[in-house]
């Protein structure tokens, strides 16, 4: 048995980051599916993908963090750290030979070595674009993005607007934030308050409000 593990949401301003792990004694079924980073999948051919890898693996798992808890994490610990926890609470779900792992952090080696350790010696293999690279970890990929995209769609119905995919490339995501703190004084639920963005538009806000004086 081994598993493959990833994440989506690391970059965010808005909703929760999602750790997915997939675990499997072959991978030959999620070649057939076709998995591939779920980065460069259309979200219908995500969600097709989603469903097609439940049925075939059903032994996989996703770690959730709110917005609110990465804001508080953050006060003590670096979003590696963060992660680093989400990863391991993810694949300890099942014991398993080999951890195959996108790997956030710079460097592959020491990453991979502190999950190990973390992890009671299994054997990691992180590396960056694992999820382009090992078919378990595209799963994975999928996995956690679906995930956090179905999320982001119940935060969208709850305020009943377009409120973008909650990164700050897009357009849809920052203004509304920044609608909100206009109207408000603070960041939307949700809203990832000690992110530079956020933290600007805050900042700007006030601003703007002491030169209406």
């Amino acid at each position: 048995m081994f598993c493959g593990v990833d994440e989506a949401g690391r970059g965010s301003v808005l909703g929760p980051l999602v750790v997915g792990a997939v675990y499997t004694e072959d991978d030959t079924v999620l070649k057939e599916i076709g998995v591939k980073d779920s980065k460069k999948l259309t979200e219908k051919v995500r969600e097709r993908m989603f469903d097609e890898i439940a049925a075939s693996c059903p032994l996989y798992t996703t770690v959730v963090i709110t917005a609110d808890e990465i804001d508080e994490k953050r006060k003590r610990q670096s979003l590696n750290v963060i992660e680093m926890d989400m990863f391991q609470e993810a694949v300890s779900k099942i014991p398993v030979k080999t951890v195959y792992a996108d790997c956030p952090d710079p460097n592959e080696m020491i990453f991979s070595s502190t999950l190990s350790v973390r992890l009671g010696g299994t054997e990691v293999i992180g590396r960056h674009k694992a999820d382009d690279t090992y078919p378990v970890v595209s799963a994975a990929s999928i996995i956690a993005k679906v995930t956090r995209e179905r999320m982001v769609a119940n935060i969208q119905r709850e305020f009943d607007v377009n409120i973008g995919s909650g990164y700050p490339s897009d357009h849809f995501t920052m203004e509304f934030i920044e609608k909100w703190i206009k109207n408000n004084g603070r960041p939307p639920k949700y809203t990832r308050c000690s992110w530079e963005p956020v933290r600007h538009l805050m900042s700007a806000s006030r601003n703007t409000k002491l030169t209406d004086w």
